[in-house]
């Protein structure tokens, strides 16, 4: 099967993006239209199916992963860690000196997914998520250009 990474066309696949969102967070962590509008998205499409997402915003030397989702029924298909990779591959390839991430401390599988990329806890930020209340785990990977 064909893999790519396309990014989202805006506004024409907003209402994909509102969806792809609803079916893969609960409602207090979706993204609005101003939100999506904001970031840049890209897809993950295998053959011919939208099967992950990730958005990013561009700040300075840093790139900060706002979302990185895939669909229910393709989870842990080893999809989470091909997206992965190519955040990391976009962030090298457009010079970023680092990448930041934030997610629920309840996600295990999202902070132990950004370990194994190398990715470290910075802090952890008490009560930042409400319904239901959790923690937010901010982490970064600094990129070694070098190599």
């Amino acid at each position: 099967m064909k893999t790519q990474f396309r990014k989202v066309i805006l506004p024409a696949e907003l209402n994909a993006l509102l969806a792809f969102d609803r079916k893969v967070f609960p409602k207090p962590d979706r993204f609005d239209r101003a939100y999506w509008t904001a970031c840049e998205s890209h897809w993950l499409i295998i053959g011919k199916t939208k099967v992950g997402c990730c958005a990013f915003e561009k700040q300075a030397d840093s790139l900060y992963i706002s979302t990185t989702g895939i669909l229910p029924r393709f989870q842990k298909k080893g999809f989470g860690p091909l997206l992965k990779s190519w955040e990391i591959a976009y962030a090298r390839y457009h010079g970023f000196n680092r990448i930041i991430t934030n997610c629920r401390k309840s996600n295990t599988r999202m902070i132990a997914l950004n370990r194994r990329f190398g990715f470290r806890i910075v802090k952890t930020i008490p009560r930042y998520y409400l319904e239901p209340t959790d923690s937010s785990v901010f982490m970064e990977l600094l990129l070694d250009h070098a190599n």
